[in-house]
This record gives structure tokens, C-alpha cells and sequence, in this order.
């Protein structure tokens, strides 16, 4: 049977993938946002946050802070990048969110399997480039590539993890070829361009609608799909090694400390009970990646976790910014 060698989770925010000097471009961003997710789960503009920012926040915003910081971040991806080579999986499973890259409003599916024989990455148009703040522009690279990108999936194990997956009675959508002009999403591109899995390693793609009500999936849906996830790849026949990975969250565009935390600290020590009953309100907009890890989480059990680091990304006075998450099972 299949073997689950590895397991990675790592924030994928494009504060990670830009010079500190975007930092207050990122921050520009937010005061333009209407609906920013305090930590009291509810939306709010920055001014409202700025009210209510908790004290000494700008000690958070120096340029030797951030550079620290940023440098701690580049580490830890290292670091996973480094223990993907070592393990040198066969397939790698990855579990990700879509932000209407290849789904949009004609489908969006709470959650999906892809079974065709490669997914592509095409590089953004001069347009789309254009209308990108300059912050996001660039980090475009660490998102899209500049030319034509393949991802060969192993469309056997990605078939076999559809059909054990719909036998636990989730309902997923399957789908075998990819709109022409829909990108694959950064949630899986990510893997190759900052955690350096190589182009012929083969993927089996979980999707997950983390961020578009109403058929976003519970925290407890979430870990369930894990745990039936890893049971799939113990059940296919083949004697590959596998690594199950995610990237996405913990808290964005507001840092939530006690919430990204809670839900490292609940994975380390198996409180299945403290992520699973993680409330709705608190899993939208970018917080919503968090599913990705739960379900990660569920399907990682009966391997030892190991949080590499929490980074705590402070942009701007009003506590905007990104809860940087580091971790990885063996």
C-alpha cells in the first residue's frame, strides 16, 4: 500500500514572497478593504481596527523588526524546502483553496478531484499585471510562472482518492480537463515555486471552498475529509511514498495571534476537538486557509508534528497583516 511519508503546511500569503519594502504597500491594500476580519470574527473596515489596535503595535513596524521577521519566514520555507528534497516523495498530495482561479461563478464546488493527466499554470497577461498593486506584482512570480507551467497528475491515485473519498459519503465534484484560459491556483503552484517540488513529481489535487459562502465546508467537515483522505492513500495498492501538503492562512488580513496559536498548539498536542469546533466567523476571508491545515491535520495522525515557527506579520497600525505558519509531520 501507498505510505505516508511526509506531511508540509505553509502559509502561502504574498507577504512572504516580496521585499520587506512592500510591506506598506500590503498595508495600503488594507485600508482600502471594507471587510477585514477582526478577532472577534466579524467584518470591519481599518479605521475600526485602528480604534481597537491592541497596544504597542507599533514597536511591530520597524524596518528591523520586519527584516527579522521576514528573514525567520525565508528560513522555515528552507527548511521545508530542504525536507521535500530529502524525502523525495513519489506523489505528492496537495490540499488547497481556490480563489476564482479555476472556478468561478459558473461552479464552485465545496470540494473536488481532478483525474486528467496534467493541470497548467499559464503566465498572467500584461493586463492582469497592470491592474496589480505593486505589492502583489511582486510576488506574481512566487504565484505564476512567466511561461507555460505543467503539473502531471497521477490520475490513477487521484481517481482512487475520488472514489474512496465519495464511498465516506462526501460529496465531490470530479473533473477531468481544465478551462483553457483558467490558471492553476496559487494554493498548488505554490509548491514548486517556494517549496521546490520538482516539475515530474506527480500531484494528486484535493480542492477545498474555503473562501465563498455558502457551501464553504465546517472545520469539522474539513478535519473528517483529512481523515478520509489518508485512509484513501493507505488503501491504493501502489507502493508509493507519499507527502500530503498545504499551504494557505493561519489569520489574514488581520492577525489573529490567539486563533493561529490555538490551531497550531491544538495540532501538536492532537486536540482534535479544539480544531474541529472552530466557528465559522472566524474561518472567512484569508482566515479561511485554516481549513486547508484541519484537513491536513486529519489526515496526518498518525504522524508526529513539528511547528517549525509562527511568524506574526504586523503591516500597519491597525493590526492588518498575516499569520505566517511553519510545520511539518514525520
Amino acid at each position: 500500500m501507498a505510505e505516508i511519508v511526509l506531511g508540509v503546511a505553509a502559509a502561502h500569503t504574498p507577504q512572504l514572497s516580496t521585499g520587506t519594502d512592500m510591506w506598506d504597500d500590503f498595508a495600503n491594500r488594507d485600508r482600502k478593504n471594507p471587510r477585514l476580519i477582526g478577532v472577534d470574527g466579524q467584518f470591519h473596515t481599518y479605521d475600526e481596527l485602528l480604534a481597537v489596535a491592541p497596544p504597542g503595535i507599533e514597536a511591530q513596524l520597524t524596518d528591523e523588526v520586519w527584516t527579522a521577521k521576514h528573514e525567520e519566514c525565508q528560513r522555515h520555507i528552507q527548511t521545508l524546502t530542504d525536507l521535500l528534497a530529502k524525502t523525495d516523495p513519489d506523489v505528492v498530495v496537495v490540499i488547497g483553496d481556490d480563489q476564482h482561479e479555476l472556478f468561478h461563478d459558473d461552479g464552485v464546488p465545496a470540494f473536488a478531484c481532478y483525474d486528467g493527466p496534467e493541470l497548467f499554470d499559464r503566465p498572467r497577461t500584461q493586463q492582469e499585471l497592470d491592474e496589480l498593486s505593486p505589492c502583489l506584482r511582486a510576488a506574481a512570480w512566487a504565484q505564476h510562472a512567466d511561461t507555460l507551467q505543467r503539473y502531471p497528475v497521477d490520475v490513477d491515485f487521484s481517481r482512487h482518492v475520488l472514489t474512496a473519498l465519495t464511498l465516506d459519503d462526501f460529496d465531490v465534484m470530479r473533473f477531468t480537463r481544465q478551462h483553457p484560459d483558467r490558471p492553476l491556483g496559487h494554493a498548488f503552484t505554490f509548491i514548486r515555486y517556494r517549496l521546490g517540488v520538482p516539475e515530474t513529481t506527480p500531484m494528486v489535487p484535493l480542492f477545498v471552498n474555503t473562501y465563498f459562502p455558502p457551501n464553504v465546508p465546517s472545520a469539522r467537515r474539513c478535519h473528517d475529509v483529512g481523515r478520509s483522505l489518508a485512509a484513501a492513500i493507505r488503501s491504493w495498492p501502489g507502493d508509493q511514498r507519499v507527502a500530503v501538503i498545504a499551504t494557505g492562512g493561519l489569520s489574514h488580513f488581520v492577525v489573529d495571534e490567539t486563533l493561529d496559536r490555538g490551531v497550531l498548539d491544538a495540532i501538536v498536542s492532537g486536540d482534535t476537538a479544539h480544531l474541529r469546533s472552530i466557528g465559522r466567523d472566524h474561518l472567512r476571508s484569508g482566515n479561511s486557509e485554516i481549513l486547508n491545515w484541519i484537513a491536513l491535520a486529519g489526515a496526518l495522525e498518525s504522524l508526529t508534528p513539528t511547528v517549525l515557527g509562527y511568524v506574526p506579520g504586523y503591516r500597519s497600525p491597525a493590526a492588518t497583516g498575516a499569520g505566517m505558519g511553519f510545520m511539518y509531520w514525520n
